[in-house]
């Protein structure tokens, strides 16, 4: 299961991503991921390029592994961190909210690995004919940005329009997780909420808490007025939020009221008028533990998993 395609593509150990978070995705929690044979992802977010750059050295002096950086495309600092990127040679590039295309022949001219974040068939076998060398599909369970789809139903959808390695995110944290994305054909996964419950992640105590305290059902989507629908957990800032959707507030109004929010929750450990970004997965994790103890789980409950489905045919 260890030996996949994607594992050779990025000169890893395990088929095993981490999110790339802003604000909590840092070198400490990046270094941490791929020191224990994951791929660790710094989330640059809206960082200004000065700080990207900053973080990258970090990682490169914690961990001589390979590691990864994602870049939000509708950050106002897009052009400026790619140069960042591309001068620090960073290994991996994953991206999201909208087309890498144009940036890929630079990126391809060092090396690097380029991989977008997709949340739908067609994106993906349009970002294929670019060139990317493989696909992130993430479904709406995940936390922050989302689409529509289920990971049950995107992931064997996007495995089967592509050739290119397909890696599942959305609701995955755990040994079932991981089998059942490589059974709907993914080649590995990207986990994002589990690794924010980690003694490495930076994250507020109170924002690792509230994953600790969350149910099944304690996350909500926000912002499909502003056509860019982010899950949260609920709490009074959510509350404010969809009230002033119901009342017809414009799109500038709910993105002020959004603005600095996950800052505050991930950095400030304001979690109840902060935006506390993590996935509807958030209800089955207990405990914070050490990176490498969280991969290791993963790993070794791999085989009784596998060995219990025949149990079950």
């Amino acid at each position: 299961m260890f030996k996949s395609k994607l594992c050779q593509l990025l000169n890893i150990k395990y088929p095993i991503l981490q999110g790339g978070m802003a604000w909590v995705a840092t070198s400490e929690l990046a270094a941490a991921v791929s020191n224990a044979g994951g791929l660790g992802i710094i989330g640059a977010g809206h960082m200004p390029p000065d700080v990207l750059r900053s973080e990258i050295q970090k990682t490169k002096a914690l961990t001589n592994k390979v590691f990864g950086v994602n870049i939000m495309l509708m950050s106002p600092f897009v052009k400026e961190v790619m140069q960042v990127v591309i001068d620090e040679r960073v290994p991996v590039i994953t991206t999201g909210a909208g087309n890498p295309g144009e940036y890929i022949p630079a990126l391809k001219e060092i090396g690097s690995k380029v991989i977008p974040v997709v949340a739908s068939v067609a994106l993906a076998k349009r970002l294929e004919r670019t060139g990317v060398d493989a696909i992130i599909a993430e479904g709406q369970e995940s936390g922050g940005h989302v689409g529509e789809i289920s990971t049950m139903s995107l992931i064997p959808q996007i495995v089967d329009a592509v050739e290119i390695p397909v890696i599942a995110a959305g609701g995955i944290a755990d040994s079932r997780g991981v089998v059942a994305a490589m059974a709907l054909g993914a080649q590995g996964v990207q986990i994002g909420t589990r690794f924010v419950a980690s003694l490495e992640c930076i994250a507020h105590a109170n924002y690792k808490n509230a994953i600790l305290k969350a149910k099944d059902r304690s996350t909500i989507v926000t912002g499909i007025a502003t056509g860019h629908p982010v899950r949260v957990l609920t709490n009074k800032f959510t509350r404010e939020y969809h009230a002033m959707e119901k009342n017809g507030s414009s799109p500038e109004e709910l993105e002020q009221l959004g603005a600095g929010k996950l800052r505050i929750a991930a950095r400030e450990g304001d979690v109840d008028y902060g935006s506390v970004m993590i996935g509807q997965i958030a209800g089955m994790i207990t405990d914070i533990k050490s990176v490498e103890d969280i991969i290791q789980d993963i790993v070794k409950g791999i085989p009784n998993i596998v060995s219990g489905l025949s149990e079950n045919v």
